[in-house]
Parts: C-alpha cells; structure tokens; sequence
C-alpha cells in the first residue's frame, strides 16, 4: 500500500493546478478504481485537499515538511537573502537542493507581479535541465556527476542539454565562473541564474537562482548578484553549523 501512496504523491510531480483521478491514474500508472480509493482517504487524512473533482497537494503534507530540521534551518537563515534578491533584481528567487537526479524547491520568493512560476516549493525537476541544479553539479564530486547522467539526460525543451560530453562542458565553464545559466532548457520563456552554496570544504549543498521571463535573466550584473548571495548563504550557513 505504501508504495502506491508513494506513486499517487509522486504523479502530482509540478502539477500545482491540481489533477483529477484519471490524470493521477495515469500519472501514477494505477487502476482509477484504486487512485479514487487513496485519494479519498489522503483527503480524509488532510494529505489531499479536494475541490469538485481535482485534487491537490493537502496542506498537512507541508506541515510534516515544516518539521524535517535541516530544511526547515536552511530555509529560515536564507529567506532573508533571498527576498534581499528578489527586491534588487525584481526577479523570483529560488532555493533548491540536489536529491537523486533531481532538484527540489525548499523556498521561492516570488517577484511582483509574478510570471506564473515553472517550480513549486517541494517540487521536483532535472538537475540538467536547471541552473539550480547544474550549479550544483558543477561543484560536486565526479560520481555525482555520473549518477546523473546515467540517469538520463532527458529532453525537457529543443534546448535542453542531452550530451554527456556538452553536459560536461558546460559543467566546467560553471565552475570557473561560479555562476550557472539555464536558457529555456526546462521551460520555453523561462531562464534562470544560479549559483551554489557551499560548506566550508567547499562542497555544495543547495543553490539560489534567479528566474523569469527570459528577456529579462541576461547581463553580468544579474550574474554578480546572483554570486554574492550564494556567498552570504555560504557564510551564514558555516555560521549556523557551528552553532549546532
């Protein structure tokens, strides 16, 4: 029974307008009859929240989210940097960690008035196809590298990297410039920046990224922005942990 729940939260996948049960049916690759089952009792549960016939991600689930210590710390210090960002470059900012062969979204300040965003916080996208994520990859020992790709290096958009040797490439101009760009590779008129938070040995746990419209994520000094945050969340973070 587990592992269906799990294939039911996992079919929601960046859907936050909600699914139905034939969509979560075949997201999940379930029967309807079984999807309809679950989906009730996760409503029951305040798991999934219903409105008619689609469902969402309920709000408890983000309360359980709120409890995981590190996150939630991770979250707490970099806020501040992060709204900081968004009001100089009048851009969404996010805040992602690498997990497997993804991303996923701990925190977003959003920008006003927002472009409808590609990424929800708890959401799920390849590390590839991200300036998050290959900011983070970028910085990463090789056997991160590797684990990506053979996962797959699948096509989100014409302009999505799919070529290990490119991927590798571009991998190593990030590094040298510290700083990471995503052109319409996950989501066509969508671009972002980023750039990796590190520990003190120089390992990245996390990344912060600018994203918008991609006329507007261009230019040296969203780039130079986009670096010294990353360079404050690096310092505030080797703060907290030796703090405990």
């Amino acid at each position: 029974m587990l592992d269906r729940i799990t294939a039911v939260f996992d079919a929601f996948g960046e859907y936050d307008e909600g699914l139905g049960v034939s969509e979560l049916a075949r997201h999940a690759n379930l029967p309807k009859s079984t999807v309809s089952r679950i989906a009730g009792e996760l409503v029951e549960q305040g798991m999934l929240d219903r409105e008619g016939d689609t469902f969402y991600l309920g709000a408890r689930l983000f309360e359980f989210g709120q409890t995981v210590p590190q996150p939630r710390k991770l979250r707490h210090f970099a806020y501040p940097v992060m709204a900081g960002l968004r009001d100089l470059t009048s851009q969404s900012v996010q805040l992602a960690v690498l997990d497997g062969t993804d991303v996923v979204f701990l925190a977003i300040a959003r920008s006003e008035p927002a472009i409808r965003p590609h990424a929800r916080i708890g959401g799920r996208l390849p590390a590839h196809a991200t300036a998050v994520g290959k900011a983070i990859l970028a910085f990463s020992p090789p056997d991160v590298v590797e684990r990506v790709i053979r996962g797959g290096l699948v096509a989100r958009t014409a302009h999505t990297i799919t070529d290990s040797d490119a991927l590798s490439r571009e991998l190593l101009q990030v590094r040298g410039a510290g700083v990471a760009a995503e052109r319409e590779e996950c989501v066509i008129g969508r671009s972002c920046m980023a750039s990796p938070v590190v520990a003190a040995g120089g390992e990245p746990f996390a990344a912060i990224s600018v994203a918008g419209a991609s006329a507007d994520i261009r230019g040296d000094h969203l780039a130079a922005a986009v670096r010294a945050a990353a360079a404050t969340l690096s310092q505030r973070a080797a703060v907290v942990g030796r703090m405990g």
